[in-house]
Protein backbone atom coordinates (compact mmCIF):
# COMPACT_ATOMS: atom_id res chain seq x y z
CA UNK A 1 0.00 0.00 0.00
CA UNK A 2 2.83 2.57 1.44
CA UNK A 3 5.80 3.27 -0.97
CA UNK A 4 8.93 1.27 0.62
CA UNK A 5 12.36 3.50 -0.11
CA UNK A 6 15.04 1.46 -1.71
CA UNK A 7 18.17 1.38 1.46
CA UNK A 8 21.64 2.38 -0.24
CA UNK A 9 24.27 0.64 1.55
CA UNK A 10 27.64 2.45 0.16
CA UNK A 11 31.57 -0.01 0.15
CA UNK A 12 33.76 2.03 1.48
CA UNK A 13 37.41 1.88 0.87
CA UNK A 14 40.36 1.97 3.26
CA UNK A 15 43.76 1.99 3.32
CA UNK A 16 46.18 4.08 0.74
CA UNK A 17 46.85 1.10 -1.33
CA UNK A 18 44.00 0.29 -4.21
CA UNK A 19 41.45 -1.88 -1.89
CA UNK A 20 40.70 -5.49 -2.69
CA UNK A 21 37.73 -6.30 -4.02
CA UNK A 22 35.43 -6.58 -0.93
CA UNK A 23 33.35 -9.68 0.06
CA UNK A 24 30.03 -9.78 -0.22
CA UNK A 25 28.25 -7.94 2.21
CA UNK A 26 31.65 -6.34 3.52
CA UNK A 27 31.61 -2.42 4.68
CA UNK A 28 32.61 0.14 6.84
CA UNK A 29 29.92 1.55 8.61
CA UNK A 30 30.38 4.70 11.61
CA UNK A 31 28.52 4.37 14.69
CA UNK A 32 27.44 6.73 16.65
CA UNK A 33 25.76 6.98 20.07
CA UNK A 34 23.81 9.11 22.34
CA UNK A 35 20.68 9.35 24.27
CA UNK A 36 17.72 10.48 21.87
CA UNK A 37 17.95 10.77 18.30
CA UNK A 38 15.26 13.10 16.67
CA UNK A 39 14.55 12.48 12.80
CA UNK A 40 13.87 15.89 10.84
CA UNK A 41 15.08 19.29 11.27
CA UNK A 42 11.45 20.75 10.76
CA UNK A 43 9.75 22.63 13.77
CA UNK A 44 8.45 19.56 15.66
CA UNK A 45 11.44 17.88 15.69
CA UNK A 46 13.73 21.17 16.63
CA UNK A 47 11.04 21.42 19.37
CA UNK A 48 11.49 17.75 20.74
CA UNK A 49 15.49 18.10 20.66
CA UNK A 50 15.52 21.28 22.26
CA UNK A 51 12.99 19.86 25.34
CA UNK A 52 14.39 16.37 25.25
CA UNK A 53 17.87 18.63 25.91
CA UNK A 54 16.24 20.14 29.26
CA UNK A 55 15.16 16.79 30.19
CA UNK A 56 19.06 16.26 30.56
CA UNK A 57 19.45 13.99 26.89
CA UNK A 58 22.48 13.83 25.02
CA UNK A 59 20.67 14.47 21.53
CA UNK A 60 21.35 14.13 18.04
CA UNK A 61 19.02 15.62 15.11
CA UNK A 62 19.31 14.36 11.70
CA UNK A 63 18.20 16.11 8.39
CA UNK A 64 18.27 14.94 4.90
CA UNK A 65 17.54 18.42 3.44
CA UNK A 66 21.04 20.99 3.45
CA UNK A 67 19.12 22.72 5.91
CA UNK A 68 16.90 23.00 9.28
CA UNK A 69 13.71 24.08 8.31
CA UNK A 70 11.42 22.04 6.41
CA UNK A 71 7.84 23.18 6.19
CA UNK A 72 7.70 25.36 8.94
CA UNK A 73 10.12 27.10 7.41
CA UNK A 74 8.31 28.14 4.89
CA UNK A 75 5.19 28.55 6.29
CA UNK A 76 2.57 31.50 6.55
CA UNK A 77 3.45 31.04 10.39
CA UNK A 78 -0.10 31.11 11.92
CA UNK A 79 -0.02 29.86 15.54
CA UNK A 80 -3.71 29.37 16.92
CA UNK A 81 -3.91 29.57 20.60
CA UNK A 82 -6.61 30.87 23.38
CA UNK A 83 -4.80 33.66 24.09
CA UNK A 84 -6.80 36.24 27.16
CA UNK A 85 -4.37 38.68 27.01
CA UNK A 86 -4.42 39.74 23.19
CA UNK A 87 -7.44 38.80 22.45
CA UNK A 88 -9.57 40.71 24.95
CA UNK A 89 -7.71 44.06 23.68
CA UNK A 90 -9.67 43.58 20.25
CA UNK A 91 -12.81 42.66 22.06
CA UNK A 92 -12.23 38.74 21.09
CA UNK A 93 -14.25 36.11 23.45
CA UNK A 94 -12.90 32.67 23.05
CA UNK A 95 -12.26 29.88 25.26
CA UNK A 96 -10.27 26.70 25.16
CA UNK A 97 -13.48 24.57 25.19
CA UNK A 98 -14.70 26.62 22.01
CA UNK A 99 -11.09 25.94 20.44
CA UNK A 100 -12.07 22.39 20.96
CA UNK A 101 -15.29 22.33 19.59
CA UNK A 102 -13.77 24.31 16.19
CA UNK A 103 -10.84 21.68 15.99
CA UNK A 104 -13.49 18.54 16.83
CA UNK A 105 -15.91 19.55 14.62
CA UNK A 106 -13.77 20.82 12.26
CA UNK A 107 -12.42 17.33 11.23
CA UNK A 108 -15.79 16.16 11.42
CA UNK A 109 -15.32 14.74 14.91
CA UNK A 110 -12.61 11.91 13.43
CA UNK A 111 -9.89 13.35 15.70
CA UNK A 112 -8.71 12.21 18.87
CA UNK A 113 -10.46 14.07 21.17
CA UNK A 114 -7.98 13.42 23.96
CA UNK A 115 -5.26 14.47 21.77
CA UNK A 116 -7.06 17.83 20.61
CA UNK A 117 -7.91 18.53 24.64
CA UNK A 118 -3.72 18.39 24.98
CA UNK A 119 -3.30 20.58 22.25
CA UNK A 120 -5.82 23.51 22.80
CA UNK A 121 -4.51 23.19 26.14
CA UNK A 122 -0.97 23.43 25.62
CA UNK A 123 -1.34 25.90 22.79
CA UNK A 124 -0.45 29.14 24.47
CA UNK A 125 2.23 27.30 27.14
CA UNK A 126 3.91 26.78 23.50
CA UNK A 127 3.53 30.50 22.49
CA UNK A 128 5.14 31.32 25.12
CA UNK A 129 8.06 28.93 25.48
CA UNK A 130 8.72 29.92 21.55
CA UNK A 131 8.89 33.35 23.14
CA UNK A 132 11.25 32.89 25.52
CA UNK A 133 13.81 31.10 22.91
CA UNK A 134 13.49 34.82 21.06
CA UNK A 135 10.52 33.88 18.48
CA UNK A 136 8.70 37.20 18.06
CA UNK A 137 4.93 37.68 18.01
CA UNK A 138 3.07 40.38 16.49
CA UNK A 139 0.57 41.90 19.48
CA UNK A 140 -2.99 41.50 17.63
CA UNK A 141 -4.28 38.16 16.23
CA UNK A 142 -6.33 37.63 13.52
CA UNK A 143 -7.93 34.90 11.79
CA UNK A 144 -6.17 32.67 9.01
CA UNK A 145 -7.83 31.02 6.24
CA UNK A 146 -9.66 28.38 7.46
CA UNK A 147 -9.07 28.85 11.02
CA UNK A 148 -12.53 29.62 11.80
CA UNK A 149 -11.80 31.82 14.72
CA UNK A 150 -10.21 34.88 15.27
CA UNK A 151 -7.12 33.14 17.29
CA UNK A 152 -4.49 33.49 14.72
CA UNK A 153 -1.07 34.92 15.76
CA UNK A 154 2.00 35.24 13.73
CA UNK A 155 5.56 36.17 13.77
CA UNK A 156 7.41 39.61 13.40
CA UNK A 157 9.39 37.57 10.85
CA UNK A 158 8.16 36.89 7.74
CA UNK A 159 7.65 33.39 6.57
CA UNK A 160 8.35 30.49 9.41
CA UNK A 161 11.77 32.10 9.66
CA UNK A 162 11.40 33.28 12.94
CA UNK A 163 10.26 30.22 14.43
CA UNK A 164 13.43 28.24 13.10
CA UNK A 165 15.80 31.05 13.93
CA UNK A 166 14.39 30.56 17.70
CA UNK A 167 14.74 26.99 17.58
CA UNK A 168 17.94 26.44 15.73
CA UNK A 169 19.42 28.84 18.16
CA UNK A 170 17.99 26.88 21.41
CA UNK A 171 18.96 23.72 20.12
CA UNK A 172 22.89 24.65 19.73
CA UNK A 173 22.83 26.36 22.95
CA UNK A 174 21.66 23.48 24.64
CA UNK A 175 24.44 21.24 22.37
CA UNK A 176 22.13 19.23 20.29
CA UNK A 177 24.42 18.01 17.87
CA UNK A 178 22.71 18.20 14.34
CA UNK A 179 23.58 16.00 10.95
CA UNK A 180 22.30 17.96 7.75
CA UNK A 181 22.30 16.01 4.22
CA UNK A 182 21.76 12.98 6.61
CA UNK A 183 18.93 10.77 5.18
CA UNK A 184 17.84 8.07 7.87
CA UNK A 185 16.31 5.09 6.40
CA UNK A 186 15.55 2.51 8.47
CA UNK A 187 14.69 2.33 12.33
CA UNK A 188 16.81 -0.53 14.49
CA UNK A 189 15.47 -2.61 16.97
CA UNK A 190 16.49 -4.97 19.33
CA UNK A 191 15.28 -8.39 19.58
CA UNK A 192 12.74 -7.77 22.37
CA UNK A 193 11.20 -4.99 19.43
CA UNK A 194 12.50 -2.02 20.92
CA UNK A 195 13.53 0.94 18.49
CA UNK A 196 17.54 1.35 19.46
CA UNK A 197 18.65 3.17 16.49
CA UNK A 198 18.00 4.73 13.28
CA UNK A 199 20.51 3.77 9.88
CA UNK A 200 21.28 6.44 7.43
CA UNK A 201 23.07 7.69 4.42
CA UNK A 202 25.15 11.02 4.39
CA UNK A 203 25.51 12.82 1.28
CA UNK A 204 28.25 10.88 -0.21
CA UNK A 205 26.32 8.16 0.36
CA UNK A 206 28.12 6.81 3.76
CA UNK A 207 26.36 4.38 5.37
CA UNK A 208 26.07 5.63 9.77
CA UNK A 209 23.79 3.86 12.62
CA UNK A 210 22.85 6.12 15.37
CA UNK A 211 22.13 4.72 18.29
CA UNK A 212 19.62 5.68 20.67
CA UNK A 213 19.82 4.60 24.54
CA UNK A 214 16.58 5.96 25.48
CA UNK A 215 14.85 6.39 22.25
CA UNK A 216 13.75 8.38 18.58
CA UNK A 217 11.70 10.46 18.18
CA UNK A 218 10.13 10.80 14.32
CA UNK A 219 9.37 14.27 13.10
CA UNK A 220 9.73 13.87 9.43
CA UNK A 221 7.01 15.44 8.24
CA UNK A 222 4.03 14.61 6.08
CA UNK A 223 3.87 13.69 2.03
CA UNK A 224 2.39 16.10 0.11
CA UNK A 225 5.26 16.03 -2.09
CA UNK A 226 5.00 12.50 -2.61
CA UNK A 227 2.55 12.54 -5.89
CA UNK A 228 2.77 8.40 -5.83
CA UNK A 229 1.92 8.55 -2.41
CA UNK A 230 -0.86 10.95 -2.15
CA UNK A 231 -2.55 9.82 -5.35
CA UNK A 232 -3.34 6.40 -3.71
CA UNK A 233 -5.51 8.30 -1.23
CA UNK A 234 -7.09 11.07 -3.69
CA UNK A 235 -6.80 10.23 -7.38
CA UNK A 236 -6.96 13.71 -8.25
CA UNK A 237 -3.94 14.73 -6.59
CA UNK A 238 -1.54 13.73 -9.92
CA UNK A 239 1.37 15.97 -10.91
CA UNK A 240 -0.36 18.74 -12.39
CA UNK A 241 -1.67 19.82 -8.49
CA UNK A 242 0.91 21.61 -7.37
CA UNK A 243 2.13 21.61 -3.33
CA UNK A 244 2.66 24.16 -0.75
CA UNK A 245 5.47 21.77 0.48
CA UNK A 246 8.82 21.62 0.37
CA UNK A 247 10.38 18.84 -1.80
CA UNK A 248 11.21 16.69 1.28
CA UNK A 249 8.28 15.79 2.89
CA UNK A 250 8.03 12.45 0.98
CA UNK A 251 6.60 10.36 3.44
CA UNK A 252 10.02 9.19 4.93
CA UNK A 253 8.83 8.53 8.13
CA UNK A 254 5.99 6.51 7.43
CA UNK A 255 7.32 3.99 4.94
CA UNK A 256 10.00 3.70 8.36
CA UNK A 257 7.49 3.32 10.79
CA UNK A 258 5.69 0.85 8.67
CA UNK A 259 8.39 -1.87 8.64
CA UNK A 260 8.63 -1.58 12.23
CA UNK A 261 4.43 -2.22 12.71
CA UNK A 262 3.10 1.17 13.29
CA UNK A 263 -0.48 1.77 12.91
CA UNK A 264 -1.59 4.23 10.85
CA UNK A 265 -5.00 6.60 11.15
CA UNK A 266 -6.55 8.90 8.63
CA UNK A 267 -3.87 8.34 6.00
CA UNK A 268 -7.23 9.16 3.07
CA UNK A 269 -7.48 12.90 5.06
CA UNK A 270 -5.60 14.94 2.51
CA UNK A 271 -5.74 19.06 2.89
CA UNK A 272 -5.74 20.88 0.18
CA UNK A 273 -5.95 24.77 0.20
CA UNK A 274 -7.89 26.97 -2.50
CA UNK A 275 -5.43 29.70 -2.63
CA UNK A 276 -2.43 28.33 -4.31
CA UNK A 277 -0.46 30.48 -6.89
CA UNK A 278 -0.96 29.29 -10.17
CA UNK A 279 2.50 28.68 -10.79
CA UNK A 280 4.17 27.43 -8.22
CA UNK A 281 1.25 26.26 -5.59
CA UNK A 282 2.58 28.29 -2.67
CA UNK A 283 0.63 29.64 -0.31
CA UNK A 284 2.37 33.35 -1.35
CA UNK A 285 1.61 36.58 -3.63
CA UNK A 286 -1.68 37.90 -2.47
CA UNK A 287 -2.48 40.86 -0.31
CA UNK A 288 -5.39 40.08 2.25
CA UNK A 289 -4.11 38.42 5.62
CA UNK A 290 -7.30 37.87 7.09
CA UNK A 291 -10.95 36.59 6.16
CA UNK A 292 -13.28 39.21 7.38
CA UNK A 293 -11.22 41.48 4.29
CA UNK A 294 -11.53 39.67 1.08
CA UNK A 295 -14.05 37.41 -0.95
CA UNK A 296 -13.35 34.74 -4.05
CA UNK A 297 -14.98 35.36 -7.19
CA UNK A 298 -14.84 32.90 -10.34
CA UNK A 299 -14.20 33.35 -13.50
CA UNK A 300 -17.84 34.41 -13.86
CA UNK A 301 -17.26 37.17 -11.15
CA UNK A 302 -19.33 35.52 -8.68
CA UNK A 303 -18.80 34.65 -5.14
CA UNK A 304 -18.98 30.99 -5.30
CA UNK A 305 -18.64 30.00 -1.15
CA UNK A 306 -18.18 31.63 2.23
CA UNK A 307 -14.49 32.84 2.45
CA UNK A 308 -14.64 31.76 6.46
CA UNK A 309 -15.68 27.63 5.61
CA UNK A 310 -13.58 24.94 6.36
CA UNK A 311 -10.55 24.63 3.90
CA UNK A 312 -11.57 21.25 2.58
CA UNK A 313 -15.52 23.30 2.16
CA UNK A 314 -13.83 25.94 0.02
CA UNK A 315 -11.18 23.78 -2.07
CA UNK A 316 -13.97 21.45 -3.00
CA UNK A 317 -16.31 24.64 -4.06
CA UNK A 318 -12.79 25.62 -5.93
CA UNK A 319 -13.16 22.07 -8.07
CA UNK A 320 -16.36 22.80 -9.18
CA UNK A 321 -15.47 26.36 -10.63
CA UNK A 322 -14.46 27.07 -14.36
CA UNK A 323 -10.98 25.94 -14.70
CA UNK A 324 -10.87 25.58 -11.15
CA UNK A 325 -9.70 29.07 -11.17
CA UNK A 326 -10.52 31.96 -8.69
CA UNK A 327 -9.40 35.51 -7.66
CA UNK A 328 -8.88 36.92 -4.04
CA UNK A 329 -10.53 40.04 -4.12
CA UNK A 330 -9.58 43.15 -1.35
CA UNK A 331 -9.54 46.74 -1.10
CA UNK A 332 -6.67 49.22 -0.03
CA UNK A 333 -7.91 48.09 3.74
CA UNK A 334 -6.47 44.47 4.05
CA UNK A 335 -3.21 45.70 2.90
CA UNK A 336 0.05 44.98 5.46
CA UNK A 337 2.87 46.45 5.32
CA UNK A 338 4.64 43.60 4.51
CA UNK A 339 2.55 40.11 4.28
CA UNK A 340 3.78 37.08 6.07
CA UNK A 341 5.48 35.62 3.61
CA UNK A 342 7.52 39.30 3.47
CA UNK A 343 6.26 40.51 0.02
CA UNK A 344 5.05 44.27 -0.63
CA UNK A 345 2.13 45.16 -2.27
CA UNK A 346 4.74 47.00 -4.79
CA UNK A 347 6.51 43.76 -5.55
CA UNK A 348 3.36 41.63 -5.83
CA UNK A 349 2.18 44.28 -8.19
CA UNK A 350 5.28 44.50 -10.02
CA UNK A 351 5.71 40.62 -10.41
CA UNK A 352 2.02 40.34 -11.62
CA UNK A 353 1.28 38.43 -8.61
CA UNK A 354 -1.77 40.99 -8.07
CA UNK A 355 -3.39 43.06 -9.97
CA UNK A 356 -4.18 46.24 -8.97
CA UNK A 357 -7.08 49.04 -10.00
CA UNK A 358 -9.03 52.48 -8.76
CA UNK A 359 -12.00 50.99 -9.94
CA UNK A 360 -13.78 47.66 -10.04
CA UNK A 361 -14.57 47.87 -13.64
CA UNK A 362 -11.16 48.27 -14.22
CA UNK A 363 -9.97 45.22 -12.37
CA UNK A 364 -12.47 43.30 -13.90
CA UNK A 365 -11.03 44.20 -16.98
CA UNK A 366 -7.90 43.21 -15.73
CA UNK A 367 -9.08 39.75 -14.63
CA UNK A 368 -11.08 39.10 -17.64
CA UNK A 369 -14.29 38.94 -15.51
CA UNK A 370 -17.82 40.48 -16.66
CA UNK A 371 -17.25 44.12 -14.67
CA UNK A 372 -21.04 44.40 -14.41
CA UNK A 373 -20.75 40.41 -12.49
CA UNK A 374 -18.10 41.55 -10.32
CA UNK A 375 -20.05 45.04 -9.32
CA UNK A 376 -22.85 43.36 -8.49
CA UNK A 377 -21.18 40.94 -6.33
CA UNK A 378 -19.29 44.00 -3.99
CA UNK A 379 -22.41 45.94 -3.78
CA UNK A 380 -24.00 42.70 -2.42
CA UNK A 381 -21.26 41.34 -0.40
CA UNK A 382 -20.70 44.92 1.17
CA UNK A 383 -25.15 44.91 2.19
CA UNK A 384 -23.98 41.95 3.61
CA UNK A 385 -21.48 43.35 5.92
CA UNK A 386 -23.81 46.02 6.99
CA UNK A 387 -26.44 43.72 7.54
CA UNK A 388 -24.04 41.28 9.46
CA UNK A 389 -25.65 38.80 7.59
CA UNK A 390 -24.51 36.86 4.43
CA UNK A 391 -27.64 35.34 2.84
CA UNK A 392 -26.06 33.92 0.33
CA UNK A 393 -23.39 31.86 1.97
CA UNK A 394 -23.13 32.07 5.30
CA UNK A 395 -20.22 33.85 5.67
CA UNK A 396 -19.54 35.09 9.85
CA UNK A 397 -16.93 36.76 9.78
CA UNK A 398 -18.16 40.36 7.64
CA UNK A 399 -15.60 42.75 9.23
CA UNK A 400 -14.74 44.91 6.04
CA UNK A 401 -16.34 46.06 3.34
CA UNK A 402 -14.93 46.43 0.02
CA UNK A 403 -15.45 49.43 -1.21
CA UNK A 404 -11.90 51.56 -0.40
CA UNK A 405 -9.65 52.31 -4.22
CA UNK A 406 -7.05 51.01 -5.12
CA UNK A 407 -8.94 46.94 -5.39
CA UNK A 408 -6.91 44.09 -6.05
CA UNK A 409 -7.17 40.66 -7.34
CA UNK A 410 -5.10 37.37 -6.95
CA UNK A 411 -5.48 34.54 -8.95
CA UNK A 412 -5.53 31.24 -7.09
CA UNK A 413 -5.93 27.47 -7.53
CA UNK A 414 -6.16 24.22 -5.43
CA UNK A 415 -2.91 23.00 -3.89
CA UNK A 416 -1.62 20.19 -2.02
CA UNK A 417 -1.08 21.43 1.78
CA UNK A 418 -1.26 19.18 4.77
CA UNK A 419 -1.76 14.96 4.81
CA UNK A 420 -3.63 14.35 8.11
CA UNK A 421 -2.84 10.92 8.47
CA UNK A 422 0.03 9.11 9.96
CA UNK A 423 1.23 7.15 12.70
CA UNK A 424 -0.93 6.90 15.29
CA UNK A 425 0.72 8.07 18.69
CA UNK A 426 -1.14 8.59 22.53
CA UNK A 427 -0.70 11.57 24.50
CA UNK A 428 2.61 10.79 25.52
CA UNK A 429 3.49 10.81 21.96
CA UNK A 430 4.25 7.38 22.01
CA UNK A 431 3.56 5.50 18.48
CA UNK A 432 1.08 2.91 18.62
CA UNK A 433 1.68 -0.93 16.89
CA UNK A 434 -1.07 -2.78 15.02
CA UNK A 435 -1.77 -4.49 18.47
CA UNK A 436 -2.69 -1.23 19.95
CA UNK A 437 0.79 -0.85 22.37
CA UNK A 438 3.36 1.52 21.94
CA UNK A 439 6.30 0.40 20.18
CA UNK A 440 8.84 0.58 22.72
CA UNK A 441 11.36 3.35 22.35
CA UNK A 442 9.57 5.44 19.40
CA UNK A 443 7.87 8.61 19.76
CA UNK A 444 6.32 11.21 16.87
CA UNK A 445 5.57 14.64 16.33
CA UNK A 446 4.17 16.81 14.10
CA UNK A 447 2.76 15.75 10.20
CA UNK A 448 3.91 12.28 10.53
CA UNK A 449 1.20 11.24 13.30
CA UNK A 450 -2.55 11.35 12.14
CA UNK A 451 -5.48 11.42 14.83
CA UNK A 452 -5.44 14.92 15.86
CA UNK A 453 -7.16 16.81 12.84
CA UNK A 454 -9.56 14.26 11.52
CA UNK A 455 -10.57 15.04 7.99
CA UNK A 456 -9.65 18.61 8.11
CA UNK A 457 -6.91 20.72 9.52
CA UNK A 458 -7.79 23.91 10.83
CA UNK A 459 -5.84 26.68 9.35
CA UNK A 460 -2.90 27.63 12.38
CA UNK A 461 -3.54 24.16 14.07
CA UNK A 462 -0.13 22.72 12.79
CA UNK A 463 2.83 25.10 14.25
CA UNK A 464 0.66 24.80 17.64
CA UNK A 465 0.35 21.00 16.97
CA UNK A 466 3.98 20.41 16.24
CA UNK A 467 5.46 22.75 19.41
CA UNK A 468 3.09 21.29 21.40
CA UNK A 469 3.60 17.50 20.43
CA UNK A 470 7.53 17.86 19.58
CA UNK A 471 7.94 19.03 23.14
CA UNK A 472 5.85 15.82 24.82
CA UNK A 473 7.74 13.77 22.16
CA UNK A 474 11.41 15.47 23.56
CA UNK A 475 10.46 14.79 26.93
CA UNK A 476 9.11 11.22 27.00
CA UNK A 477 11.86 10.07 24.98
CA UNK A 478 13.96 11.56 27.48
CA UNK A 479 12.71 10.15 30.38
CA UNK A 480 12.34 6.57 28.98
CA UNK A 481 13.44 3.58 30.18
Amino acid sequence: MLLVLALVVVLALTGCQPAAEPEPGEHEVETKETDVVVIGGGGAGLAAAITAADNGAEVILLEKMPRLGGNTLISGCAYNAVDPERQSKQGIEDSIDLHFQHTYEGGDKKGDPELIRILVENALDGLHWLESLGCEFKDEVYTVLGALWPRSHTNVKPLGTGYIEALENGANERGVEIYLDTKAEELLQDEDGRVTGVKAVDADGNEIIFTARKGVVLATGGFAANVELRSQYDSRLTAEIPTTNHPGATGDGIVMAEKVGAEFVGMEYIQLLPTGDPETGSLAGWLAPGVDQMIYVNKEGKRFVAEDERRDVMTNALFEQTDALMYVVSDANSVWEVTSFGETEEQLVEMGKVLKADTLEELAEKINVPADALVETVARYNEAVENDHDPDFGKKLLGHKIETPPFYASPRVPTVHHTMGGVKIDTLARVISKDGNPIPGLYAAGEVTGGIHGTNRLGGNAIADIIVFGRIAGESAANSK
